[in-house]
């Protein structure tokens, strides 16, 4: 699109650089066809012939009343106005049809990296000319350049937090690098399987190693923590190693399964690159674990760590909080088990929804660009048509053209279409031109015959490249419709579509009916069904973490128990997205089946040191709470705050993918600390009673 700074198209200048830009749009690669004010193929009539010629011709020599002449025309023209005109004649466009053959994944640079040089070429040489670029292939671009963006500024910031918080929280300079050696060696691991197995890098798949060097941490940190403090109890670093095994080996194995198969119910995702993101990080999950269970206690053992005494007579800050809780236990159960609810309720405020030139921030040249044209000449979503006639020569039919021009005017009268391109502005056009000009004919011809020989005449007049078989197919059995819309959301955009065809059906004949088709359409059908399969997904991750957690934890009623604080978080995060945001789309479909992975973690560690109290150490239930958050609670405050910040930082990715799933999941995880940290105590002690009763 190119805007004259002084606001007028009309100017010789201005059409001089549009011309120039025209011509050299001819030489992107891959472009088939190159459409402007400038090339647009005018017709008149004159004396007895149908003149077929440029609209602007030699733009710098032209007078005030040869533009003005040429403003009319292009203000009344159909197939000008709004597509490649504004209606204020103050931003035209060139528009560009690339056709990509496929072979090779550099072509979208290609095309992209040649327009842009072109585009500062002619910034340079028309400074008073604002020049913007968008469409479908610089919308794919934005995707690859989004993502490279994250992998230079956002991951790096991502690592450097959760390290910092790390150490900050283990307060060991070794042991924080014995985990960042963990972490990097997981995300290596996961994407050097991913080059052998052939799997291509993707925005979505990009994210896998920022999410692995997140979800790696956890197993370290347990796994530290526990050394940590066996060594603060007096023993030697062998046994204190030796005892963090006994105590995690079991948990920390559970938490990486339930991860993984979290992750790898991202499978049942309509979309390859979801799928691919959940098995890099199901893999990187599972090296993590290797890592933490070989790597790590066999560095902590050469490493110089030193652990700090407990101090006499001072309670664990973690045993104070756990008696805390005991003692309010009917407080925390009713206010959380309220809280919970009315979170939860919030899911029912919830749309599918999505936006999809609002993946990208603002902060992107590709948005602003996008934004203007939008804003000011046409948007870049649309929808697209074969339309049958029905037999082989059918488009000249009358009755055919009729019905399509009755199509275009219904579509016309719907908000949001900006414009619709239709065979019949042609034929009306000509109609008119063989008739001397006279206004009174432009109407669509009425018989076959004179239809079939305009087109004809017309085609037989049209310079190389801008022929009509980008409208009309070989046998002239079907037209090409195309309707350009604003930037509208998914819901919205499939309840056009949805209106169009149905439309058809109920108006045209049964050889005409056609479905919408564009990459825009497809996004929106993407989004809809990979809704749908994550849920799939989830609750087939949810049955496998169920039943996996009974068989561990030896315990039907502990294991469903465990439902409540796994689910709850993801009910809750959604809740409040509910109450603030309402829409969820793409990107966010994926946190239900990811964070049920991760929430089940801290479950998990609560559970199994919970269960060792009892069973191993014979402590009644409130007993085996105040023991649990003394052996575990530090690693889950520690692993959580790491996870959060890690998540949060993610969050100001500029792409929405990523930037809405990493908040989410972060709130996700606030909630789980919550859930375990306020519901599970008191749940426990109210569901696990001694059999004496002692726990009311």
């Amino acid at each position: 699109a190119l805007a004259p700074k002084d606001g007028t198209v009309f100017t010789p200048e201005t059409l001089a650089a549009v011309a120039e830009l025209t011509k050299a749009s001819w030489q992107i690669p891959y472009s088939l066809r190159v459409d402007s004010i400038t090339n647009f193929q005018h017709t008149r009539a004159f004396e007895d012939d149908l003149v077929v010629e440029d609209l602007v011709r030699d733009p710098r020599n032209l007078g005030e009343e040869e533009l003005a002449d040429i403003k009319e025309i292009a203000l009344a023209e159909p197939l000008i106005l709004n597509r490649l005109l504004s209606r204020r004649a103050h931003v035209t466009a060139v528009n560009v049809t690339i056709n990509l053959p496929g072979e090779s994944v550099n072509e979208v640079p290609e095309v992209v990296a040649f327009s842009r040089r072109m585009a500062e070429d002619l910034r340079a040489r028309y400074p008073d000319l604002d020049v913007y670029i968008s469409g479908m292939v610089f919308f794919n671009n934005a995707f690859s350049e989004a993502s490279m963006d994250d992998m230079g500024t956002v991951v790096p910031a991502m690592f450097l937090v959760i390290v910092i918080v790390m150490g900050l929280l283990l307060r060991s300079l070794f042991g924080t690098l014995a985990t960042v050696a963990v972490i990097i060696f997981s995300a290596l691991t996961a994407m050097g399987i991913m080059g052998w197995a052939n799997i291509p890098l993707t925005p979505a798949s990009m994210s896998a190693p920022t999410i692995i060097l997140t979800l790696a941490v956890a197993d370290s940190i347990h796994i530290l923590v526990s050394f940590f403090h066996a060594m603060g109890e007096g023993m030697n670093r062998r046994d204190a190693v030796v005892e963090s095994l006994r105590l995690n080996l079991a948990p920390v194995f559970l938490t990486s399964v339930t991860t993984a198969i979290g992750f790898l119910s991202m499978n049942f995702s309509d979309s390859p690159p979801f799928r691919d993101m959940g098995n890099i990080v199901a893999v990187g999950i599972m090296a993590a674990l290797i890592y933490s269970v070989f790597f790590l206690p066999a560095l902590i053992s050469i490493l110089p760590i030193r652990a700090r005494k407990k101090r006499d007579g001072k309670k664990p800050a973690m045993e104070c909080y756990g008696d805390f809780i005991v003692r309010n236990r009917r407080f925390f159960f009713w206010g959380m088990l309220v809280f919970m609810v009315a979170l939860t309720v919030g899911v029912t405020r919830i749309e599918f929804n999505d936006t999809f030139i609002e993946y990208m921030s603002t902060r992107y040249r590709f948005r602003q660009d996008s934004d203007f044209i939008t804003e000011n000449l046409s948007g870049i979503y649309s929808i697209e048509y074969s339309l049958e006639a029905g037999e082989d020569n059918g488009i000249s039919n009358p009755e055919y053209l009729k019905k399509i021009e009755e199509f275009a005017a219904w579509y016309r009268a719907e908000p949001g279409v900006e414009h619709v391109m239709v065979l019949t502005d042609i034929l009306k056009r000509l109609n008119k031109n063989m008739h001397g000009d006279d206004p009174s004919y432009y109407r669509i011809p009425e018989r076959k015959d004179l239809a079939a020989q305009y087109l004809l005449l017309y085609e037989m007049s049209l310079p190389y490249g801008l022929d009509l078989n980008n409208q009309i197919n070989v046998s002239k059995s079907a037209t090409r419709f195309s309707v350009t819309v604003e930037n509208m959301d998914t819901k919205d955009f499939l309840a056009l579509e949805a209106s169009a065809s149905a439309w058809l059906k109920e108006n045209a004949p049964e050889s005409m009916f056609s479905y919408g088709a564009s990459p825009t359409i497809m996004f929106s059908y993407i989004s809809k069904r990979n809704i749908k399969g994550m849920l799939t997904g989830t609750a087939i991750a949810l049955v496998l973490i169920s039943a996996i957690l009974i068989f561990a934890l030896r315990s039907l009623k502990l294991g469903l128990l465990s439902l409540i604080p796994n689910l709850s978080p993801a009910l809750m995060a959604f809740g409040l997205w509910g109450y603030l945001i309402t829409q969820v789309g793409l990107g966010l479909s994926i946190v239900t089946a990811m964070s049920l992975g991760i929430v089940v973690d801290d479950t998990i560690h609560f559970l199994s040191k919970y269960l060792r109290a009892r069973r191993e150490l014979s402590m009644n239930a409130l007993e085996a709470v105040c023991y649990s958050f003394k052996t575990v609670g530090k690693a889950l405050l520690v692993t959580s705050f790491i996870l959060v910040a890690g998540f949060v930082v993610l969050s100001f990715s500029g792409f929405r993918m990523n930037s809405d799933m990493a908040t989410l999941t972060a709130i996700a995880l606030v909630f789980a600390l919550m859930a375990d940290f306020l519901f599970l105590p008191p749940l426990l002690i109210r569901i696990d009673k001694d059999k004496k009763g002692e726990t009311q």
